[in-house]
């Protein structure tokens, strides 16, 4: 089995011959083996001990508390809750930084290609970064009501063809409109416009907006703080949306 000095040990391990003897005198790293000359040596055992030590020092435990720990009849289970505790810290850590290396990714391509940009500019591609999930998650969940319609819809269409029988079909035109005005509704009591000329929020009857040219995420609206006419971004509405957008431009 293989031994190992002081400076090998702490040299495997990543810290000082200093933190090695530290850990010694403490009692919580004690040399398996002396040399004939008082040398200390330890095992690849002593070598774990001190990583485990290394790791609970890396969480902050104070040295009393890592020699309790170590002294119990079964640490391991401890320190598998503890490895378990830094794993979901770290994963939530990483998915926030996720999160933010994705806004900033998303400020890049709201600003890329333009030759100026203002403080306006950068702000409502902030509030449009910020609401996009929630538009999707909205949409999302649209498609997923309408796939039962769908699937009445074609249901109905074959009973009619193969069996002659029309009234199915009757019942799902029935279904389809009022699914319909219901989501219709559902969709712009939910969606305000972002105007570019004077960075407003605003709100637009349901009508304009269905009948408006449109993209994905725009639609051509006259604003109504201002009056321009041109495509305005479609945000998730939110009461905080309206108070920060305006307060913003009275400061």
């Amino acid at each position: 089995m293989s031994k190992y000095t002081t400076g090998e040990l702490a040299k495997l391990c990543g810290v000082t011959v200093r933190t090695v003897q530290y850990y010694d005198t403490r009692g919580i790293l004690v040399p398996s083996a002396l040399t004939e000359g008082g040398r200390r040596l330890y095992s690849e055992e002593d070598v774990q001990r001190l990583k485990t030590i290394c790791f609970l020092r890396e969480l902050e435990l104070p040295i009393d508390a890592i020699s309790q720990i170590l002294k119990e009849e079964h640490p391991e289970k401890v320190i598998s809750l503890l490895v378990a505790q830094q794993e979901k810290a770290l994963t939530d850590e990483i998915s926030s930084k996720q999160e933010k290396l994705e806004k900033l990714r998303e400020l890049k391509r709201g600003l890329h290609g333009k030759a100026a940009f203002s403080l306006e500019s950068i702000n409502d591609i902030a509030v449009i970064m910020k609401e996009k999930k929630k538009l999707r998650n909205m949409r999302l969940q649209m498609v997923l009501t309408g796939i039962p319609v769908t699937a009445l819809q074609w249901f109905a269409i074959v009973l009619w063809i193969v069996k002659g029988i029309w009234w199915p079909f009757v019942i799902w035109v029935l279904v389809a409109v009022t699914w319909g005005i219901l989501e219709t509704r559902y969709y712009f009591s939910h969606v305000h416009y972002l105007c570019p000329e004077c960075h407003q929020v605003f709100k637009t009857n349901a009508r304009e907006a269905l009948w408006a040219r449109h993209t994905p995420s725009a639609r051509r609206l006259t604003c109504t703080a201002c009056g321009h006419k041109g495509y305005c971004v479609e945000v998730w509405h939110d009461g905080d949306v309206q108070e920060s957008t305006d307060s913003r431009h009275q400061s």
